[in-house]
């Protein structure tokens, strides 16, 4: 038997002719209680209007217990409390993204000491970014949706089927009852008392001795309409990891250099920095040792790259779209790219060298070469001789087991290891390190390095004669590139999340029905919260047909103690 046909056959069918889905409390049309658990309720319970949800189903399948899961607020409870725990955990160490060019795996253990180490190898150190982090992001916005609709469209039926007449068991359990004597005929009495409530802006509909007053029914909706407002604020923040939808990096632009911006076909060159210091005279005393900035500026010029882009073998083909003169807090923005002052480095910095390759025996040389250290060609040809690039290093240093490693993709140690093919030389060639700065030769020992990979003998040098082939940039500055394509959002989520809980505080869903029968007018009253304004709407009515009443009287006493 199918799951449809089954469902139909176990629904409950009511007194009133109304067909219920199955797991309905309270019925949809007429209200009467279904379950033996309501009907043993001295006050009914409202909530959600008794409506049948699919997760109360008692016959469930793989989907319905998922359903489940995510439709328990206890669930979505929990998975917001491990979520502010898991926030709280990565804000113990500063995160990696805090910094401009750090080895997380050098830089926690050197600055944290051991805490530090294991708070990087637990994955601590990019919390936000963490496999886990995102998958409780997304169990959240799985729980909101299926919460939502869990809930939203059973309650949503059952208000638009309302019943004018209702049951005399659902009146006489609400939480606010009256009943009491009229004189006059039912529907007569119904058609005075009508002018009075929608004097009150309620919506009012009758039939015959019987009334159905309603107001505001869009405050129900408010807590979904603030659900859906964080299910856009989710998908925003998820939508960041996309690429080219969020970007927040620090790089370094060499004076005179156009740098490519990661991940965007746009080229940023620094066409002159500027800094000035404050006077002396101007610093306050406990700062007069000090060497202070008074103002810094980067003469910016921005590319966009139409041609040739991702060609390492070509020259990119560059269109200029914006310049700026770029301070503290007046970034460059275009179209959605901003890029902010952050810092800078008046040390200059390498663009190129030109090396001679030298016989290291006979002193003999074959030739000059430019090498570019940013983007060096992966083939030169040196008289005789021929360096293919194998491996270029920015930043260079030995890693945990002793071997060569890139630590990052600043340039504060560039490296290069090239294979030497030519005349008197190995078939196969041989291997040559060069590290184009002095220092950094007698730091990693070049000679003893390509003594050794030469099998103990260096039958070639490279090295520069002069300064003049040498090519340095005067300063460095440090820029804070930011691309936000979600923002907006962002912003509309949290628009939509504010509109939701104005809805849900700030106004209350009331509902009046009243019947009369045999001269017996029984009344009851529910709303979602404010009991008191609305004890005293019903008995500010009631006194304008001439029935004095005391609001207190009409609170339902059958639930409280003795």
């Amino acid at each position: 038997m199918s799951q449809g046909i089954k469902s139909f056959i176990t629904d409950t069918k009511c007194e009133c002719g109304h067909q219920n889905p199955t797991g309905t409390v309270l019925c949809e049309a007429c209200g009467k209680p279904l379950t033996e658990e309501a009907k043993a309720q001295p006050i009914l319970e409202m909530r959600y209007d008794g409506v049948a949800r699919r997760s109360q189903r008692t016959n469930r399948g793989i989907i319905d217990q998922i359903w489940r899961f995510f439709s328990s607020v206890k669930v979505a409870v929990y998975l917001i409390i491990l979520t502010l725990i898991g926030s709280m955990l990565g804000t113990i160490f500063p995160q990696e993204s805090s910094f401009l060019n750090i080895d997380p795996s050098v830089y926690y253990k050197q600055e944290y000491g051991k805490l530090g180490h294991i708070y990087y190898l637990l994955g601590l150190s990019h919390t936000y970014t963490s496999w886990w982090f995102v998958l409780l992001l997304v169990m959240i916005g799985a729980s909101l949706v299926i919460c939502s609709l869990d809930r939203v469209l059973p309650l949503y039926k059952a208000l638009s089927r309302q019943k004018i007449p209702k049951h005399m068991s659902f009146l006489t359990r609400q939480k606010v009852t009256y009943q009491a004597k009229v004189s006059e005929d039912g529907a007569e009495w119904v058609n005075r008392v009508v002018p009075l409530i929608r004097n009150k802006r309620y919506r009012v509909r009758t039939d015959g001795a019987a009334l159905l007053a309603e107001k505001q029914r869009f405050s129900r909706w408010g807590p979904y309409v603030l659900h859906i407002g964080l299910i856009v604020f989710l998908l925003a923040v998820l939508a960041r990891g996309l690429p080219g939808m969020h970007m927040d990096v620090h790089i370094g632009f060499p004076e005179g250099e156009a740098k490519r911006i990661p991940d965007t076909h746009f080229y940023l060159k620094n066409d002159g920095f500027t800094v000035e210091f404050y006077d002396q005279e101007d610093m306050p005393s406990k700062f007069k040792d000090r060497v202070l900035p008074k103002e810094f500026e980067t003469k910016a010029i921005l590319y966009k790259c139409e041609a040739d882009c991702d060609d390492p073998s070509k020259e990119p083909q560059l269109k200029e779209v914006a310049r700026h003169d770029i301070q503290v807090n007046h970034p460059l923005k275009y179209k959605g790219l901003m890029a902010y002052q952050f810092d800078y480095d008046l040390t200059p910095a390498l663009l190129s060298v030109s090396p001679v390759l030298v016989n290291s025996k006979t002193g003999e040389e074959y030739g000059q070469f430019q090498l570019n250290i940013k983007d060096p060609k992966r083939e030169y040809k040196v008289g005789p001789y021929t360096l293919k690039l194998q491996q270029k290093y920015s930043d260079f240093g030995l890693n945990d087991k002793g071997n060569p490693a890139n630590l990052s993709s600043e340039p504060n140690a560039p490296a290069f290891l090239f294979l030497v093919l030519g005349p008197d030389l190995p078939e196969d060639g041989i291997q040559y390190f060069y590290f184009p700065k002095e220092i950094d030769k007698q730091r990693f020992q070049q000679d003893a390095l390509n003594i050794q990979l030469a099998g103990g003998n260096k039958p070639l040098d490279l090295d520069v004669k002069s300064m003049d082939d040498v090519e340095l940039s005067e300063s460095t500055t440090y820029l804070n590139i930011r691309v936000d394509r979600v923002m907006p959002f962002i912003w509309i989520g949290a628009a939509i999340g504010m509109i939701g809980l104005i809805m849900g505080f700030y106004f209350q869903h009331r509902r009046i029905w009243l019947r009369i029968d045999d001269g017996v007018l029984t009344l009851g009253a529910h709303t979602n919260k404010n009991w008191f304004a609305l004890r005293r709407e019903i008995a500010a009515i009631l006194k304008q047909m001439d029935i004095e009443v005391d609001e207190k009287s009409l609170e339902n006493n059958r639930g409280s103690k003795p």
